[in-house]
């Protein structure tokens, strides 16, 4: 019997979620709509992407890991809103997620006691990989 994969520290991974965000096209919504940034990220995530001379591959790699985070939780759009799900970095600059709302309250449900977040992009498209652990 098969019982979930283990973690370095002993943790079972729960769940696991992944996506992709075509930059450029993401890029154009963002043009398109200037709000949508203010509804999608928090304070400090679009203050961490305005210190680069492109902000769209940082915040589309965000939004990857919040729609990655859903998945991972076996929920899609609407179960929690995108500021419940907030990429921060570690102090060695590795992503991290903060959870808050019913986010959290979603992942209390299930047992979830922690998060492990990849985040990458090429000049194309932005991904994001969520393990709940």
């Amino acid at each position: 019997m098969y019982s979930g994969a283990a973690t370095g520290d002993g943790r079972r991974v729960i769940g696991i979620g992944i996506d992709a965000v075509d930059i450029e096209r993401f890029r154009r919504v963002l043009a398109r709509t200037p709000a949508l940034a203010r509804r999608l990220f928090t304070d400090d995530e679009r203050a961490y992407a305005a210190r680069f001379a492109d902000s769209a591959p940082r915040l589309a790699g965000r939004f990857a890991a919040k729609e990655a985070t859903m998945k991972a939780l076996g929920v899609g759009l609407g179960a929690f809103g995108f500021h419940d799900v907030e990429v921060v970095r570690d102090p060695s600059g590795a992503p991290s997620l903060t959870v808050r709302g019913a986010a959290a309250a979603l992942a209390g449900e299930q047992g979830v006691t922690g998060f492990r977040v990849s985040i990458t992009h090429t000049d194309l498209s932005a991904h994001a990989v969520v393990a709940t652990l």
